[in-house]
């Protein structure tokens, strides 16, 4: 039997997890390669480039599309769970690729526009159907959600990491952004008590006269950053008698926390970094990542082939 591919095994993974309760991706391998009565060959067969095997892969797609959507919940790092939504789902199964696809089409369309969320679903119709797109589009698509995941992931690692960790995480990728240039140990981390609302500094130059000062909050993407806490961020800069500060979080700031910075009187500069923004910033500049596979594309030069005589 062919391997099947992750659109259609997204609902006998649900099936699983709601007989099975919480488990890893790969307690699910036997028992569904037991459901489409795979052979040890196809459990273990790889991808030509040797990136692992494909069926495992496939589970771990079919995972990151219901996790997209809240059809399965991690309740820790590894680990799947099927939600109530997901529960739900299963009483109509032949709808649960519907839902996704016009749950993605949402997703998209609200992920530049934060403040502006809107509950009332996109119609599925809006979304480009897998056959309407050329070869080259659906590649970029799969780069896309490829990079998507990725970041979801690193978020998600953060979260399972401790504070001081994460402080010491924010030290380092602006270190690796370039602030602190050529300057031995530019960047500290202080003291875990004390630290006077500073979790972090980067010497600007070689002397220390110019600093930056850092705040770091690892909070759960559903809790916010508001007007008050850079309010005390501000406070502590002063204290420190500087007037640079970045505050990044693993979550988001209010409408009142973003227009308080907007509206600072231009004396103190503070730059706000995000969840997404810190995930962007992680992965463009390769902190804790590496490269699983370089594709290159190629089409005809038309210089070389034009220069020859047609028939």
């Amino acid at each position: 039997m062919p391997i099947p591919k992750h659109n259609e095994l997204r609902v006998p993974v649900l099936e699983f997890l709601k007989t099975h309760g919480a488990s890893t991706s790969k307690e699910m391998i036997a028992p569904l390669s037991e459901l489409f009565k795979l052979t040890p060959e196809e459990v273990n067969q790889m991808y030509e480039s040797g990136n692992g095997p494909v069926f495992k892969d496939r589970i771990a797609w079919a995972l990151t599309y219901l996790g997209f959507t809240d059809l399965v919940l991690r309740p820790k790092r590894g680990v799947y769970d099927i939600s109530t939504k997901g529960i739900e789902m299963l009483k109509t199964p032949n709808e649960v690729d519907a839902y996704i696809e016009k749950s993605q089409a949402q997703r998209e369309a609200l992920k530049n526009n934060k403040e502006e969320i809107s509950t009332s679903p996109i119609p599925i119709d809006k979304a480009v159907p897998q056959e309407k797109l050329t070869p080259q589009e659906k590649l970029y698509q799969s780069y896309a959600n490829i990079k998507k995941s990725t970041k979801d992931d690193i978020l998600e690692t953060i979260l399972s990491k401790t504070p001081r960790e994460f402080e010491k995480l924010v030290v380092t990728l602006l270190q690796k952004m370039g602030y602190g240039g050529e300057i031995k140990n530019s960047g500290i981390v202080t003291k875990a008590t004390n630290d006077n609302g500073i979790d972090g500094i980067i010497k600007e130059d070689i002397l220390g006269f110019g600093r930056i000062y850092i705040q770091a909050k690892r909070f759960a993407h559903e809790n916010s950053i508001g007007r008050e806490e850079i309010q005390k961020f501000v406070g502590a800069l002063a204290v420190a008698q500087s007037n640079k500060g970045v505050f990044i979080t693993t979550s988001y700031f209010t409408k009142g926390a973003l227009e308080y910075v907007n509206n600072l009187n231009g004396s103190t500069t503070i730059v706000l970094i995000d969840g997404q923004q810190l995930a962007d910033y992680i992965y463009d500049y390769e902190l804790g990542m590496q490269v699983e596979q370089t594709i290159k594309i190629k089409k005809l030069d038309s210089d070389f082939w034009d220069a020859m005589q047609d028939d």
